[in-house]
């Protein structure tokens, strides 16, 4: 079980979360669509970013809690890992590059364009934009990605990888990306936007678990660069992701999935991010329930008709927390 510390929902347009099962409604908008990605990464450094990398890039910059229009300044943290979450994040480059290649030569493609055809550039990006010097690992397993992810993140921290990671999980709509996800008959249409859950090891007083060093207090560290305290609710909000295909120790009331309240059915299909979407979403319910969920919120994701993987995100039992 890990403990999610600060987490962002960057969902590009108005979508309203009706109908849950307690009635509440929660308005998720006001997410600037990646075209408009300027606005709060600033200026600089975005040219030749795909959609989902500028989209994966604002939902750790609204999780870090940044200012918007400011690129942190970039101070490497051997300690603080990164984990993506997607599928179709750069086939439209892919596509894009092949055709040039096939058609002038390779010659004819731009060193700027050929490091997005690497299935790895969002979790790179990521890290190489804030800072993030320990590992980074871009998870493509389908349907279940985002979940499968918070899962390797969650085993990053028990083996000492690193002492926080950073997990996103972010789709585009593209053309290509859509054709590709509507040929797949996953129920309901692919939708561009992304999340971001940032996790630490359960125990709040556990020394630095990174075999890298820790980064030495900075009193003097610029305003902008990453916040070494992400807690944002004192109670604290805990992840634990289950097996592969196991069902749920005691199916909880509040369901965020295909087994319940489906996301894809309201706001459409985040697809390989959808998990990590899923997840944040349950962290944002349980920070505003005042604990009135002690068995936590259940998260399902999966293909249709296939196997689900699930996980529990509940409030700290001992009202802890840091802070």
């Amino acid at each position: 079980m890990s403990r999610i510390v600060a987490w962002s929902l960057h969902l590009p347009g108005d979508r309203p979360a009706t109908g849950l099962a307690d009635g509440r409604t929660l308005a998720v908008g006001g997410a600037t669509p990646p075209e408009r990605a300027r606005d709060l990464l600033g200026r600089k450094g975005l040219l030749y970013k795909e959609p989902a990398t500028l989209l994966a890039l604002c939902a750790v910059h609204r999780a870090l809690g940044l200012p918007a229009g400011h690129r942190p300044a970039v101070e490497v943290d051997p300690g603080v890992a990164v984990v993506a979450c997607g599928n179709l994040g750069n086939v439209a480059t892919v596509a894009e590059v092949t055709r040039t290649v096939a058609a002038e030569g390779g010659r004819a493609v731009s060193p700027l364009a050929a490091p997005n055809a690497s299935s790895n550039v969002v979790a790179s990006t990521v890290a190489l934009w804030f800072g993030f010097g320990g590992p980074n690992l871009m998870i493509c397993t389908g349907a279940t990605a985002g979940l499968d992810g918070l899962a390797m993140a969650a085993l990053l921290l028990r083996g000492r990888r690193a002492r926080r990671v950073v997990v996103v999980g972010a789709e585009p709509a593209d053309e290509v990306a859509s054709a590709i996800h509507a040929a797949g008959e996953y129920g309901h249409p692919l939708r561009a936007g992304a999340a971001c859950v940032i996790l630490e090891p359960d125990q709040p007083d556990q020394p630095d678990q990174s075999d890298q060093p820790d980064r030495p207090d900075r009193p003097d560290r610029p305003d902008l660069a990453v916040p070494s305290d992400l807690t944002r609710d004192r109670r604290g909000v805990r992840l634990d992701v289950l097996a592969t295909g196991a069902d749920w120790p005691r199916t909880p009331e509040l369901i965020i999935g295909p087994d319940g309240w489906d996301p894809a059915a309201h706001w459409g299909d985040g697809h390989g991010g959808q998990g990590v979407v899923s997840v944040a979403l349950a962290a944002e319910l349980l920070a505003g329930a005042e604990s009135t969920r002690p068995d936590g919120i259940g998260v399902g994701c999966g293909p249709v008709g296939g196997p689900v993987r699930r996980a529990l995100v509940r409030p700290a039992s001992d009202g802890g927390g840091r802070g």
